[in-house]
């Protein structure tokens, strides 16, 4: 339901000059969607959707451009929180625990974040190894994992 709703926001905010919550609310009302208020409100946050000038004073919600980027970083840090156990290096070698089954997914999300310090993974059950270009970029991504979990 809630992915059916955000999509059909996204669908209404592509097609018409929405200023308002209440007017979004209305528009999924007359396309049959029932909901309140604060959940429009959590949609737009959790959708990053931004106000954007629509001409003569007027603003409009619109699809920020980091959408795409603050998603990614929202999901990774549920799949690190939810999976990873522990996270150590060893010289330009990180190390990283996780929960039994659950290393490819983690290994998948590294490498999908497109950071070019990550030279490659290698992910078994429960243990991901990465390699990285140097020490201090291992120590760096050692680092940013420990401050999400």
């Amino acid at each position: 339901m809630k992915n059916n709703r955000q999509a059909m926001i996204l669908e209404i905010i592509s097609q018409e000059n929405i200023e308002t919550q209440e007017q979004l609310l209305t528009r999924l009302e007359n396309r049959g969607i029932q909901c309140t208020q604060a959940t429009i409100s959590r949609d737009i946050k959790q959708m990053h959707l931004v106000k954007e000038p629509a001409g003569q004073g007027v603003y409009k919600y619109a699809v920020s451009g980091n959408r795409t980027k603050l998603n990614l970083e929202e999901k990774l840090r549920t799949i690190f929180r939810e999976c990873i156990v522990s996270i150590d290096h060893a010289q330009n070698i990180v190390v990283v625990k996780t929960m039994p089954g659950l290393a490819n997914g983690a290994c998948s999300a590294l490498d999908n974040m497109d950071m070019n310090d990550i030279v490659g993974s290698l992910a078994g059950d429960d243990t991901a190894f990465l390699v990285m270009r140097n020490t201090e970029s291992a120590e760096l991504l050692c680092q940013e994992i420990k401050d999400m979990l």
